[in-house]
């Protein structure tokens, strides 16, 4: 039965290198120079522009080649990428990248790499060029004190150490930018930083300038300052209960190389600045709220904005709730129960300049990208369960003698 499988899975490498090198599927390319990693478009099969003919065919091509195209040629574009995505995640010569993936922009895709045989024999992969947790510089800023940035996350620690010992009876005022405050009644339940499942809450936030990445860091905590901060002949402190900050860089010396964005570049050079003070966001048990103190205007794009259009974060006004975790959980419920796309698990902020999900964020002076890798596991989770379920409808219709009934089953 090993080398069975073994067979399986090299076949379905073999055909995805193919498909990927032959260029014949949009958005189907290599994501790397060694050819190791490649990316998948992934459009939601509901969304308007989304055109079965070219964000289907990878998907299409599969269900052909397995003679598991839709009885009279019907277009189902959904069932189609289900399979390929239950193959690619059996298999274990492939192992997808989330990282890498970008799936909350015009032109969504996914990433995977392909696994050496060692590392299949292993059951682990490491992606080079991940950021280490430690050896990280940290600058200072003579604007933003370390006094006044320190009093700003100390009340904040302070605030949810309350919220999580005591019941939820005084009022939070808010401090002109000196402290994010919450409302209250916002909360249905205590704020939980270490869940029930053992998992902490963390970031993963990917900076990128006028299209290219500048920086990648994943920060183990329930908050995370981002923000612009200058050289300063002051060593920079670490503050001991605080939690941390990530540095929005200077412009990389391959950006200034290029002639062709000398405006951009400008631009860049100007707005960061008034990026000081940055953005603070904070895990909650409702969950992800977002605070600006900075000059510079921003902008955010995420799955449970409930207004169209750009949505404008402004100063001195409540925290903005980026990402509902009640939502999220209705959203993977029904993923798990009916299928169709898994929930979406970042959001995405715009610093200086207008944006909405429809535009395209690489013409964009500064994004960042903020996934949720808490949100990430669990819809792995999900999809590992629609497979399964995948699964036993194939043999289950290979086979008269094997009946199922599935029961939609309420996700923990």
């Amino acid at each position: 039965m090993a080398s069975g499988r073994i067979r399986s899975t090299r076949r379905l490498r073999s055909w995805m290198v193919d498909q990927v090198s032959s260029g014949k599927y949009p958005g189907l390319i290599w994501d790397d120079d060694a050819k190791t990693m490649f990316r998948i478009p992934w459009k939601h099969a509901g969304k308007q522009d989304f055109r079965s003919e070219e964000d289907g065919a990878i998907f299409k091509a599969w269900a052909v080649f397995k003679g598991k195209l839709s009885d009279g040629g019907r277009v189902d574009p959904a069932s189609w990428k289900t399979r390929l995505r239950c193959a690619l995640n059996k298999s274990p010569e492939f192992k997808e990248v989330p990282e890498r993936s970008q799936l909350d922009i015009s032109e969504p895709y996914k990433v995977y790499c392909l696994v050496p045989m060692n590392e299949q024999v292993l059951g682990n992969v490491k992606i080079k060029g991940r950021a280490r947790a430690g050896g990280r510089k940290r600058r200072s800023s003579d604007s933003d004190s370390e006094e006044e940035v320190k009093e700003e996350e100390v009340v904040v620690k302070r605030m949810k150490e309350e919220i999580i010992t005591a019941p939820i009876t005084m009022s939070v005022q808010e401090i002109d930018e000196s402290v994010l405050t919450i409302q209250q009644d916002q909360f249905d339940q205590p704020l939980v930083i270490m869940k029930s499942d053992g998992t902490r809450d963390s970031f993963h936030v990917l900076v990128k300038y006028i299209g290219q990445e500048v920086l990648k860091r994943e920060v183990i905590g329930s908050d995370v300052r981002i923000a612009y901060l200058p050289s300063s002949p002051v060593p920079p402190t670490l503050m001991m209960g605080g939690f941390p900050r990530i540095p929005l860089p200077e412009s990389p010396s391959t950006l200034t190389s290029n002639p062709g964005i000398g405006p951009q570049l400008q631009a860049l050079s100007t707005l960061l600045p008034f990026m000081e003070k940055g953005v603070i966001l904070t895990s909650t048990g409702a969950g992800i709220y977002a605070k600006r103190y900075c000059q510079g205007r921003v902008f955010w794009t995420g799955p449970h904005s409930t207004t169209t259009g750009p949505h404008k974060m402004n100063r001195a006004v409540e925290p903005v709730l980026l990402f509902d975790r009640e939502a999220f959980k209705m959203e993977l419920d029904h993923f798990r129960s009916y299928g169709g796309d898994p929930p979406q698990c970042g959001i995405t902020l715009c610093f200086g300049e207008e944006f909405s999900a429809t535009e395209d964020p690489s013409s964009k002076l500064i994004i960042t990208q903020i996934t949720l890798p808490w949100a990430q596991q669990q819809v792995k989770e999900a999809e590992d369960f629609r497979e399964s379920m995948t699964y036993l409808r194939d043999i289950a219709s290979q086979s008269g003698d094997v009946t199922i009934n599935l029961v939609p089953v309420p996700y923990p």
